[in-house]
């Protein structure tokens, strides 16, 4: 009997390319494990109504553990014309069924890590006084950071409206600031909430310390909006300073978002592990993974008190879906394979992975067509792009 059993969902487009690579490379490592594919994304809205099945919720709630590729969304309107007729108007609403996923499961910790692979010719570079260029890679100064991001409030709650009813409005205009809105008609008023609770805070908060802590990192930023967003982020930012007193070796600094992006530009090495609410956290691991090679290289954890799923945060890119061979990059969701290796005591293995990603970064020898600079498409292989399948098999050669 396996030591492991892992929900594997591919879900949509080059969600179903990568996947498959992975567990390649896990099985490589020699990870013990069984894969259960489960359904998820786009055709199971289309046919079912609901992107999340009740047989994947069940699954994950029985095995704990998940690897998820990609999903398709799309805006409601369109959502509903693509249902199947017998299910239109019927009263299907769709919802992202990784958000979904995230409070059912209540996988608040997100963690994403922005490693900059030497080599890489989409690596971040700074121009010294001297005119030489500094890679920020594995080589010093590094980018080594990590984002945690809380993952199932903020913007993301689901708690909105257009139209709003008449005791939502009601209660809006309690307060003063809502009076610019009074006469606002219903079809054209929005309103999407920004819900933050303390317990959620902390314990995102914490995460972050106690991963500084292991890693021999000297802070953790917060970063937010408290002089503008002055309840929630400010929330944020008082919680963290209480959390921090329990770790009297490592500093907390605090950051203004917009602020933070243009630091990232400066001088991004100085930040190894970031806490930030979902919104901010979500443009933050995204602004980060950009230079560090983009979302070809971006990984994820979502992880809750007893279930954790692991996932690349690229999109399901429907126009590569069908290229014959795919040519998308597959070490975000490789990286994401060893995240899940670390979260079950499998760190050897995991730093196996990562040392086979850089050695064939660095040697530059295969690369996707995203590592070339060249655009995606069909003609990318005969421009001399790596296939996904080359890139897998490139990484399995240093395993192996």
């Amino acid at each position: 009997m396996a030591k492991h059993t892992v929900v594997t969902m591919p879900g949509d487009g080059i969600g179903n390319q990568v996947l498959p690579e992975s567990l390649r490379v896990l099985k490589a490592v020699g990870f013990d494990a069984e894969y259960i594919q489960a359904d998820i994304g786009w055709e199971c809205w289309r046919n079912e109504g609901n992107a999340l099945p009740r047989r994947t919720i069940d699954l994950l709630a029985k095995h704990k553990l998940g690897l998820f590729g990609a999903i398709t969304s799309k805006p409601n309107k369109e959502a509903q014309a693509e249902l199947k007729p017998e299910l239109r108007g019927k009263g299907y609403v769709y919802y992202s069924p990784i958000v979904t996923m995230r409070q059912r499961f209540n996988l608040e910790i997100c963690m994403r890590p922005c490693i900059g692979f030497s080599g890489n010719p989409l690596n971040y570079i700074r121009k010294r006084v001297d005119g030489s260029f500094d890679e920020p890679g594995f080589d010093e100064p590094k980018i080594d950071t990590a984002v945690f991001r809380q993952n199932t409030e903020g913007m993301y709650a689901g708690v909105e409206w257009t139209n709003p009813p008449e005791d939502v409005r009601g209660a809006l205009a309690t307060h003063p600031k809502f009076k610019a809105f009074a006469d606002v008609a219903g079809p054209d008023l929005a309103v999407s909430l920004r819900i933050i609770t303390r317990p959620a805070v902390r314990r995102i908060v914490t995460a972050a310390f106690e991963y500084a802590k292991k890693r021999g990192f000297k802070g953790v930023t917060i970063c937010e909006k408290p002089n503008v967003v002055r309840e929630t982020s400010g929330m944020m930012e008082e919680t963290a300073k209480e959390v921090a007193k329990n770790y009297p070796g490592i500093a907390l600094w605090s950051t203004n978002i917009d602020a933070q992006l243009m630091w990232l530009n400066k001088n991004p090495e100085d930040y190894n592990v970031i806490v930030a609410s979902n919104l901010f956290g979500d443009i933050l691991s995204d602004a980060f993974a950009g230079l560090v090679g983009g979302l070809g290289f971006a990984a994820s954890g979502n992880m809750g008190d007893e279930v954790a799923v692991f996932e690349p945060t690229h999109g399901s890119a429907p126009k590569y879906a069908e290229l014959n061979p795919p040519i998308v990059n597959p070490i975000a969701m490789i990286l994401s394979a060893a995240m899940m290796l670390d979260h079950v005591g499998e760190g050897g293995k995991a730093g196996r992975i990562r040392r086979a990603i850089a050695e064939v970064v660095k040697e530059g020898k295969v690369r996707t067509y995203d590592m070339m600079r060249i655009a995606g498409g069909g003609k990318a292989i005969s421009q001399g792009a790596a296939s996904t399948i080359q890139m897998a098999d490139a990484i399995l050669g240093k395993l192996n």
